[in-house]
């Protein structure tokens, strides 16, 4: 669910105990909507998440540490500027509305103490993050939005900031519980309905929490006002239970109360703070989105590369296989050096004696009217070996870029294993390195070298205890194998399949069955073969795996190896992946 006014609220009662007083350390903006504040708080250092995605906008306190761009934005330029070292003063909710205002006290240019505020506007698709200064004129968002005849509310630099506007609906938690109560029993439906007709009348309530109170209440309108009535006191008394709703071990919604609507299909987890709760909930959801999205143009760089290669190759085998036609044109050559005699300028075509036709059968042969017999002799020659010549370029070229097609496969492989912003800057720099992209200049190291993006691999631990590396591109793939496994343990991957290379552990200690069975699978799992039964896997020790001079990034070679045969699993993956 989006989070509601109530839930919000809930939110904001949590942030004004816990970061009050805090003084702005260090500003990010790890992705175009997010941005997070490093505080120095009364109860520790903390990480507030200001986040105005528009599919799920929020704000919360988080632990997960977020990877941010080499350059900050222009934004993020901003907002250290002017609330760098502030410290702030008080959170605040307009009534029943999804926006939250953090209140600052900053230093001036020249040093006075001034207040600003950060508005973070948690509206589905208008979803903004806002910089105000003491009078409450926009310094700048992070979406503009012009004064259009699309726009009601047009948000811009200069322009004084105003709240969305109204949309009519009631604020439950400002009626007199009397009149809330009497409202109900004179206006709200009996039996079905009830749920809409909250959305209806009231603000701040979400479709989860309307069809909640209706269900709690058993279709009466009595009943319904019982459960609305408690709803507002909970939210007056900052009564809140962070609740998040999972269905088959997967987490679907969170609220800020119990709900029993779903009966025992449902399971109800709940948590000591929102922030932890939010951070649960959206933390993978939030890196496979950032992945899917930052992943999308290199899947479109390199397919297109690869469709090039692609239509390359057919081009080049339509070649060969006329290029294979070229013993017809030397024996063209050789039936027309024997019957040079009955031949004359102006001839367009000579039928003569095939003796390379086992049945001694005639043959016509084409001529060029303006050449002289000698001369059409010697062009069948010439074009023979041009053919022949030919055959062999495009043999060479064959074999090139059908390694090449075989490499751009195996990295539209690898984008799919990302798991975070540094893994695809460690794939941008390699298709960079390779020609695939454009370069652009690196950051540079204090000794004044190119830094070098690096990842690290997955790590697993197998039910015996043995340590598992899976790669998740092709450059550490190459560094995983070749340089960092031990000569002694064990290297596997699918057999004529793009995937992983995976590392099994060993110590030079022979492994027990379900060890390597377990590596074998998640070899499987991470690979193209991911959906199939019965995979082949072969494993072999790495001092067997080699590298052939000027290979392609993860190409590697190996001629000593076993097979395995197995089935991968979604829940083996999960169960033995190291946090």
């Amino acid at each position: 669910m989006p989070l509601d006014a109530i839930c919000l609220t809930a939110v904001a009662a949590e942030l004004r105990g816990a970061i009050l007083g805090g003084k702005v350390d260090k500003i990010y903006q790890p992705t175009r909507d997010e941005v997070v504040l490093h505080l120095r708080a009364g109860q520790g250092n903390a990480r507030l998440l200001l986040s105005a995605n528009p599919t799920h906008p929020r704000a919360h306190l988080t632990r997960i540490p977020r990877e941010n761009p080499e350059t900050p934005p222009m934004f993020c330029m901003l907002l250290r500027k002017y609330f760098l070292n502030g410290r702030i003063l008080d959170i605040t909710q307009p009534s029943m509305e999804r926006v939250l205002e953090f209140r600052f006290e900053t230093l001036s240019e020249l040093g006075d103490r001034v207040e600003r505020r950060l508005v973070l506007e948690c509206i589905g698709r208008r979803a903004n993050l806002l910089m105000l200064d003491g009078e409450g004129r926009i310094t700048d968002c992070l979406r503009r939005v012009e004064g259009d005849l699309s726009s009601k509310r047009p948000l811009m630099p200069g322009m004084f900031y105003q709240l969305p506007l109204p949309t009519g609906k009631l604020d439950p938690t400002a009626l007199e519980p009397e009149a809330l109560r009497a409202l109900v029993l004179d206006r709200a439906p009996e039996g079905e309905g009830q749920d809409g007709w909250l959305l209806d009348i009231f603000s701040g309530i979400s479709p989860l929490i309307a069809r909640e109170l209706a269900f709690q209440g058993s279709g009466s309108r009595e009943g319904l006002a019982d459960r609305l009535e408690g709803l507002v006191q909970a939210v007056k008394e900052e009564r809140f239970t962070p609740t998040v709703l999972a269905r088959e071990d997967k987490p679907f919604d969170f609220t800020f109360m119990p709900v029993l609507q779903y009966g025992p299909s449902v399971e109800l987890r709940r948590y000591e703070g929102f922030s932890a709760m939010l951070d649960d909930y959206y933390e993978q959801k939030e890196a496979q989105e950032r992945v899917r999205q930052r992943g999308a143009d290199f899947i479109r760089s390199v397919t297109q590369a690869r469709n090039r290669t692609a239509k390359k190759i057919a081009n080049q085998e339509a070649d060969l296989r006329h290029a294979a036609n070229r013993d017809q044109l030397r024996q063209f050559g050789d039936i027309l050096t024997t019957n040079l005699h009955r031949m004359e300028k102006g001839q367009s075509v000579l039928r003569a004696q095939n003796y390379y036709d086992p049945e001694g059968g005639e043959v016509d042969i084409p001529l060029d009217p303006l050449l002289t017999p000698q001369q059409n002799a010697a062009r069948y020659y010439r074009d023979y070996k041009k053919a022949q010549k030919a055959e062999e370029m495009l043999a060479v070229q064959l074999d090139k870029n059908r390694k090449e097609l075989d490499y751009l496969d195996s990295v539209l492989q690898m984008i799919t294993l990302s798991e975070g912003d540094r893994d695809l800057q460690e794939i941008r720099q390699e298709l960079m390195d390779n020609g695939y992209l454009k370069q652009h200049k690196r950051k540079m190291t204090a000794k004044g070298k190119q830094k070098v993006i690096r990842s690290k691999p997955m790590e697993f631990r197998s039910s015996a205890g043995l340590t598992i590396l899976v790669g998740k591109n092709n450059s550490q793939n190459d560094r995983l194998t070749l340089k960092e496994a031990d000569k002694r343990d064990l290297w596997l991957h699918t057999q004529k399949i793009h995937g992983s290379h995976v590392i099994l552990k060993t110590g030079g200690e022979r492994p027990d069955e379900e060890s390597l069975t377990q590596a074998a699978m998640l070899a499987a799992w991470f690979s193209q073969g991911r959906d199939s039964g019965q995979v082949p896997v072969d494993y072999t020790p790495v001092k067997f795996v080699k590298k052939p001079a000027g290979a392609k990034p993860g190409f590697v070679i190996y001629n000593t190896y076993s097979t395995l045969y197995v089935t991968p699993t979604e829940d083996l993956v999960k169960k033995l992946r190291v946090k």
